[in-house]
């Protein structure tokens, strides 16, 4: 029987920040954690727990202390962070962060598309990838297709995350990494992006992690939740259990596996 291949392993990893100073933090202990493909996990936790680390961690954002990140097969560990952008897709909390504001959407769209290709002089956008790009921001529905030559830093925060996500899709890659990516929206631009996030995951047929601050996202998007507390996963829900769940569940699930009460509103309330 051959052995199942993951989409994402962790295998033990452990970091720590401001070794040996009065700031020392465990960031992550001894975390393990395995994604089949079609994945869709979201994260919660409180401040300080680990999730943006893990996710950083995956991304080689820095080199983690011990431990393997193996990304469908591939052992990416020792990898740069511009290297495992073949392998990876991100959005950020910041809609700023995922797109060259001076730039026109098409511009941004064309980057996205030829990451991992040999950089040549054409410079430009071909009318086969004008057309490509056109499909899939009419697939937003937000009339994105109409302004591809605008730039980018005209749009809304909204508007900037959904091209965005389509940027980050776009390849296709390994994993897609979500990391609070609807925080700094209002709530209904934010569960218009979250609709989007759903629909390109599934049409995409890809493997995702998504932390947020909301409980009842995390409850209602994704087919497995998992929480983190002070650097590891503490809970791991999945299918029918996870659709059942509500945040009272979440709460004392969290007081009954760490101990302590779950000190963030923000999660509670959001």
């Amino acid at each position: 029987m051959s052995e199942e291949k993951y989409a994402l392993e962790l295998r033990e990893i452990t970091k720590v920040f401001n070794r040996g100073t009065v700031n020392e933090k465990l960031a992550l202990s001894g975390l393990s954690l395995n994604l089949l493909p079609g994945d869709f996990v979201t994260i919660i936790g409180g401040n300080g727990a680990g999730k943006s680390t893990m996710l950083n961690a995956i991304a080689g954002v820095w080199p983690v202390d011990s431990g393997r990140v193996i990304v469908d097969g591939t052992d990416i560990t020792a990898l740069p962070e511009h290297k495992r952008a073949l392998y990876l897709g991100r959005v950020f909390q910041d809609p700023m962060n995922g797109t060259a504001a001076t730039m026109d959407i098409e511009e941004n769209m064309a980057i996205a598309s030829r990451r991992g290709q040999r950089q040549t002089l054409r410079r430009g956008v071909s009318a086969k990838e004008r057309e490509f790009f056109r499909e899939r921001l009419a697939s937003l529905g937000l009339g994105l297709e109409e302004r591809m030559t605008s730039k980018v830093g005209l749009l809304s925060g909204g508007q900037r995350q959904a091209i965005t996500l389509l940027m980050a899709a776009i390849k296709k890659p390994k994993l897609l990494l979500l990391d609070e990516h609807t925080a700094a929206l209002d709530p209904k631009t934010a569960a218009k992006v979250l609709e989007i996030s759903d629909r390109i995951i599934e049409e995409n047929q890809l493997t995702a992690l998504m932390v947020t601050h909301n409980m009842r996202d995390a409850i209602a998007h994704g087919n497995r939740l998992i929480m983190m507390d002070e650097g590891r996963i503490i809970y791991d829900v999945r299918g029918e259990e996870k659709k059942n769940l509500h945040v009272k569940d979440l709460l004392a699930k969290f007081e009954e596996v760490s101990g302590t009460e779950f000190a963030n509103d923000r999660m509670m309330l959001g």
